[in-house]
């Protein structure tokens, strides 16, 4: 029976991408070796890594104004590197706290100098996005997360911001066109949309390279990880590979027609939650997710069963996160309409057995 993945984090692969990757651990590009066994310094690796870089650069539509830096550590690692590298101790920087990943961010960057809170959704349990607040000029960067995975918002317009804005994409990147120049710095842990766990993408702007005055590890420095291609240290060679195949299928798919099917995906599901008398979703309707559907049983009683039911259907990973309980459906690209129809069919069923 096919398996239904609608595990958050890692997530859903292209089948395609699992199957040149599986080749690739016995003979990489011919070689006659695995990829697991051969140098990071071989003109075959050197190739992926460039190419990564090429193909990010033009989903993005960006210049080479821009680097782009395979980095290890995950997005998390992104919340002291940024920081550490743009922000001095006497600087201010600003960030918008909608939920635990931006304010994990916000903890972070106040080792590194004076950090001010624009604007929250916390009060109301991370149930919107902000807006209507104002950005001061003076501030070296803002921060902002454009997609909530354990809360189930998403940003669908961005702020006008005057300073640099600073996005953490990690889970929606790639999911939809966007206007990439908007941003100064975009980061994304691979696992979601992107490719595999063990590696992450940083683009960044060359103009905020060099900008901290103080002193920090070498291996943290994003200048030295660009003049080394990233590969200042051994890279992780087996995710930044599949990140490369997972980028060529978003190419092959085309930005506009992910978005679509993306949109559709949302849709179907939020109509049924919506429909549905056993369901509730609790993020505001104009700031829901396409990527992560956090959704409810209106009596928790159940909620064991609703689970039960979506894996005697090969429904996996629809638990919500641990901090929230409920449900939480992710909708990555790799993801197809039919697996959305089967558990909106499982979650009528289950209204006819409970409601």
């Amino acid at each position: 029976m096919k398996k239904h993945n609608f595990y958050a984090g890692p997530a859903i692969l292209p089948k395609e991408v699992i199957e040149e990757a599986a080749a690739s651990l016995h003979d990489f590009m011919g070689m006659g070796l695995s990829l697991l066994e051969i140098s990071h310094r071989t003109k075959q690796f050197e190739s992926v890594v460039a190419e990564v870089e090429q193909l990010v650069k033009e989903l993005m539509a960006i210049g080479d104004d821009y680097t782009v830096l395979l980095l290890s550590g995950g997005a998390s690692s992104q919340f002291f590197m940024i920081p550490m590298n743009i922000l001095n101790e006497n600087e201010t920087a600003c960030y918008i706290n909608t939920g635990v990943w931006a304010s994990g961010a916000i903890k972070e960057a106040r080792n590194f100098g004076n950090v001010q809170v624009l604007a929250s959704s916390e009060d109301d349990k991370f149930r919107h996005i902000p807006k209507n607040y104002e950005i001061p000029k003076e501030a070296v960067y803002l921060h902002i997360t454009s997609n909530n995975t354990i809360y189930g918002s998403q940003y669908h317009n961005w702020p006008d911001s005057p300073i640099p804005l600073i996005c953490d994409m990690s889970s929606d990147i790639f999911s939809r066109q966007l206007d990439f120049s908007k941003f100064s710095l975009i980061y994304a842990g691979a696992q979601k949309n992107m490719g595999a766990a063990g590696v992450t993408a940083v683009v960044i702007k060359k103009s905020l390279l060099n900008r901290a005055k103080r002193k920090f590890p070498t291996i943290l420095n994003y200048a030295v990880q660009m003049d080394k291609e990233s590969m200042y240290n051994t890279p992780p060679v087996f995710p930044i590979y599949v990140t490369l195949l997972t980028l060529r299928w978003i190419k092959a798919q085309g930005l506009a027609t992910l978005e679509a099917r993306n949109r559709k995906k949302a849709e179907t599901l939020y109509a049924e939650i919506d429909r549905n008398a056993c369901f509730t979703a609790p993020v505001n309707h104009e700031d829901r997710s396409w990527m992560n559907v956090v959704f409810t049983a209106k009596n928790p009683d159940h909620d064991a069963d609703f689970l039960e039911l979506c894996k005697q259907g090969a429904c996996v990973g629809l638990a919500g996160h641990r901090s929230v309980g409920g449900f939480r459906a992710s909708l990555y690209n790799a993801l197809g309409q039919e697996s959305v129809d089967v558990l909106v069919e499982i979650m009528k069923e289950f209204e006819q057995k409970y409601a």
